[in-house]
């Protein structure tokens, strides 16, 4: 067994020995109702556009994939959107939309894109642009925001917990804070604290000199910290229970037991604010689909493991009356092209969409499924099929915005430094839909929802924000604040549902 720890942002493993420093830490000090975030890692890049099928656009879509296309019968449709579908592995994530616990954010990424996946997955851990870099993750800067000095003098009466856990055996690089990371990387619960509490350790005496000493003392650290937040893992652990049928994994690994353990951990009484899993095995460049039948092979069997895992923790969060506390949230490194290749695949894209689920979510759509027919990205190649890119609608870092401050409650000025500027609400976690910039009411790249508002949205136009009506409009209620204005073009009507 090895316990990770992380170096200069690269994940290592250290043997760790007995200490003189384990205890058996009690009780907590978070509020038994403080808000937690799961972060799903779907490592390789998802096929965006065989996961959220664009009905709206079924012929061209067709047409540009047709080897791989899922038969417009089988798709799953959703409740009160016939725009799109999903695919038909994803029964539960089906289920979870139509009751209202699941958003689909579409065409996610950000300015000019990378389509490394080591590169790529680093903007989307750190949250940078794709001309910069960082030392620290996204997440891992608002937890030392928010639990200042860490690792010095943790666990203490303020925070005896882990403030992030990741299951697996390497660090995320979105758990890094700026000086050291934020998290423990657990795989096995019992072999992690059995690991912990056993063996004679090294003298600090031993320690060579020089950049390799300084290296072993905060691998030292590391191990130092993790065996003080050992007790409480193993204890919440035990205590914590499942209620859902969660799918038959046959590793720790698997999506589904990482889940599992997280579920045990919350409601075993654990108080850690983010946990990190991951799903693998998305970079699909051939073979994605069999021959025979596209509704199934490699992507169909990953769209069933992550839809089944997720049901049933939701689910089972649900059955326990804590679901109002747990958001949800998966990313890739990007998405995939639009047109698939000759091996039954497809190769490294710009857009795909995120999956944000739980029931603090106040909105299940956020932009609209890509418009296939006009609205790809100019050729990468000119061969006689040349690749077509998803245009991107939403940059990933307003989602992770709306996490920090509308879901964490981090102050506004908090989350721009954290994400290094301001990024505009896609309005995931409110109820009204406001404009980011002026324009005509049906230009969807107006709406902090990245499409007009309907007849149930809360509306509000902000100051200096004037809004052309060229159409009859229904809105639940609408807000002009100082400075905004609807200029209404004709014998137009607004009617009020609510």
């Amino acid at each position: 067994m090895t316990l990770p720890v992380m170096v200069n942002g690269f994940g290592i493993t250290s043997l760790s020995n007995r200490s003189s420093l384990v205890q058996a830490l009690m009780g907590t000090a978070a509020a038994a109702t403080d808000r937690v975030l799961v972060i799903i890692y779907l490592n390789g890049g998802n096929d965006g556009l065989n996961t959220v099928i664009p009905l709206q656009y079924y012929s061209k879509y067709q047409s540009i994939r047709s080897n791989i296309a899922i038969p417009q019968a089988k798709v799953l449709t959703l409740s009160g959107m016939a725009e799109a579908g999903l695919h038909p592995s994803m029964i539960g994530m089906r289920e979870m939309y139509n009751q209202g616990r699941l958003a689909i954010v579409n065409s996610v990424s950000y300015p000019n894109p990378n389509q490394s996946h080591h590169r790529s997955s680093d903007i989307w851990m750190t949250a940078t642009d794709a001309n910069q870099y960082s030392n620290s993750g996204w997440a891992g800067r608002y937890l030392n925001n928010r639990f200042p000095g860490y690792p010095q003098n943790y666990p203490n009466d303020t925070m005896k917990d882990p403030l992030a856990l990741q299951i697996g055996v390497l660090n995320s690089t979105s758990l890094l804070g700026p000086q050291s990371p934020m998290n423990i990387s657990v795989e096995n619960i019992n072999n992690f604290y059995a690991l912990l509490n056993g063996g004679q350790g090294m003298s600090s005496n031993d320690l060579p000199c020089c950049d390799a000493g300084e290296m072993i003392k905060h691998v030292r650290q590391q191990q130092v910290l993790s065996t003080g937040y050992s007790g409480q893992i193993k204890k919440a652990y035990d205590t914590g229970t499942t209620m859902a049928t969660y799918p038959t994994a046959g590793t720790t690994t698997e999506l589904s037991e990482q889940l599992k353990i997280v579920a045990k951990l919350i409601h075993g009484g654990l108080q850690t604010k983010i946990y990190f899993v991951e799903l693998g095995g998305f970079d699909t460049h051939g073979d994605q689909v069999t021959a025979s039948d596209t509704t199934i092979g490699t992507h169909a069997t990953l769209l069933r493991r992550l839809s089944e895992a997720v049901s049933a923790f939701q689910n089972d969060l649900v059955l326990q009356g804590t679901a109002d506390r747990v958001v949800g949230m998966t990313f890739s490194d990007f998405g995939r092209r639009a047109n698939s290749n000759a091996s039954r695949g497809t190769d490294h894209g710009v857009a795909a969409p995120m999956f944000v689920f739980g029931t603090g979510i106040k909105r299940q759509m956020v932009g609209v499924v890509p418009d296939l027919n006009n609205d790809l990205e100019p050729p990468t190649s000119t061969t006689t099929n040349p690749n077509q890119e998803v245009k991107m609608q939403v940059d990933f870092r307003r989602v992770y915005s709306d996490i920090l401050r509308d879901w964490f409650g981090a102050e506004s000025s908090v989350t721009d430094s954290l994400l290094f500027r301001n990024f505009k609400t896609t309005s995931l976690f409110s109820n009204t839909i406001e404009t980011t910039a002026s324009g005509a009411w049906l230009d969807r790249s107006i709406w902090s929802a990245g499409r007009p508002p309907g007849a149930g949205d809360y509306v509000r136009v902000n100051p200096g924000h004037v809004v052309a009506v060229g159409q009859n409009i229904t809105v639940r209620n609408i807000q002009v604040e100082g400075g905004g204005e609807l200029n209404i073009l004709g014998n137009y009507t607004i009617n009020t549902t609510g």
